[in-house]
């Protein structure tokens, strides 16, 4: 059953169909700025001469972020409004990129990556505002253009960074990419100012009625639809990422690939889950339902991620293709599940709570992944990915029920 939420309401009578693709737009830049950077984060700590947990650090310092500023921001956009929001973390991302250019030292690029992450924690605010301007039937889809964005912006970003940077210059040769990235989040900072209207109206609450952010966290885990699909993000996500973790060393060990090869692999993995999130996505879900597809999408991308230790050569990206087809008709359809589940004046904390999970995912999947790899070996991280996908298909059917 869907929740009852009010009809949404969008100042001066901006229509959904002119704010999503100014958000899409705006969302694409400001990811071909966060795409730029993450290539050159090893080579940019290895810059300070930094030993590898350190290197390690920088990486995770971002999704530690993520996981507490998801729920925050998510939860504040309910309150006083996207558009605020939305325009402050992309300042935030936009000064952040800019310290990172200029850090004197590792434990000051540690910290601003930390900021960095947690102002970039506002997917929730995006997926809450589509969710206000979305009809519910058609939810699934809109975020499929969300996350076909991200792809895309994915796909060009890092290859713009690797143009833009200079390693043998020293720390100086990363300064103009970070800058490059910076310039851009101002100019996804104008686009929302100048362009995207408020999806919701500040609604005022008598004093006390409010409840506390740990309240509505505690329904979250306690609702029968949402705890599930939280449950699937942490489980499918850890799978997910491990495998992503340990590719290019599989790749190396099994086949001795290159970063060549595994650059040229993750690009098909880019370019085919924009493509269906752009074509299939939308339609699927609104011929089988959101809780179908999901179930199919993780049934298809545990086949494909248990098949790959018996794949060679062409096949392995073959698989990856598969892989990537499943996961891109499935992350949509766990917001629009709890976008559709959720009280409407709390769909921004829910959908951060949800987000917070998957970071959480982010980092416990490549360490599990990088434990089974070493101690039980090289295929050790794909038969685990499956064990752990395999509950997610059943919760995501016990979601439609």
């Amino acid at each position: 059953m869907d929740a009852r939420s009010p009809k949404p309401e969008i100042e001066d009578g901006a229509p959904a169909a002119a704010a999503l693709p100014t958000l899409l737009a705006v969302i694409f830049v400001n990811l071909v700025g966060f795409g730029i950077v993450v290539p050159l984060l090893p080579f940019y700590a290895r810059s300070f001469h930094a030993p590898a947990w350190q290197m390690a650090l920088i990486f995770s310092a971002y999704a530690m972020g993520s996981f507490f500023g998801e729920p925050f921001w998510g939860r504040l956009s309910d309150r006083i409004g996207r558009k605020p929001v939305l325009i402050s973390t992309v300042c935030g991302n936009c000064l952040c990129y800019l310290a990172l250019a200029f850090a004197p030292n590792i434990a000051v690029a540690f910290a601003v990556r930390l900021l960095g992450g947690m102002a970039s924690g506002n997917g929730s605010v995006v997926q809450g505002y589509i969710a206000d301007v979305t009809p519910p039937g058609a939810r699934a889809g809109r975020m499929s253009l969300l996350g076909a964005a991200y792809n895309l912006g994915f796909i060009v970003g890092p290859a713009l960074g690797g143009l833009l940077a200079n390693p043998s210059a020293g720390h100086a040769g990363f300064r103009i990419p970070l800058i490059v990235a910076s310039v851009l989040s101002a100019l996804c900072a104008l686009g929302l100012t100048l362009f995207v209207r408020e999806s919701r109206v500040r609604h005022r609450h008598a004093s006390g009625a409010r409840p506390t952010r740990w309240a509505v966290a505690g329904r979250a885990l306690t609702h029968p639809v949402i705890a599930r699909l939280m449950l699937v993000t942490f489980l499918a996500g850890s799978a997910f990422t491990g495998v992503e973790f340990v590719f290019s060393l599989w790749t190396a060990a099994r086949f001795s690939w290159g970063t060549r090869e595994v650059g040229l692999a993750f690009a098909v993995v880019g370019i085919v889950a924009a493509f269906c999130q752009l074509v299939l996505t939308g339609r699927l879900s609104r011929r089988f339902g959101e809780a179908r597809l999901l179930a199919a999408g993780m049934a298809l991308t545990t086949v494909a991620i248990t098949l790959l230790p018996f794949s060679h050569g062409v096949s392995v990206v073959v698989l990856l293709g598969f892989s990537a087809l499943g996961q891109s008709v499935a992350w949509p359809s766990v917001s629009a599940l709890i976008s559709r589940h959720a009280e409407w004046e709390h769909q921004g904390q829910y959908l951060g709570l949800n987000n917070a999970t998957g970071a959480l995912a982010r980092l416990a999947g490549p360490l599990v992944a990088g434990l089974a790899f070493s101690n039980l070996g090289v295929n050790a991280p794909f038969h685990l990915a499956g064990l752990l996908v395999l509950p997610a298909i059943f919760l995501a059917l016990a979601a439609r029920r």
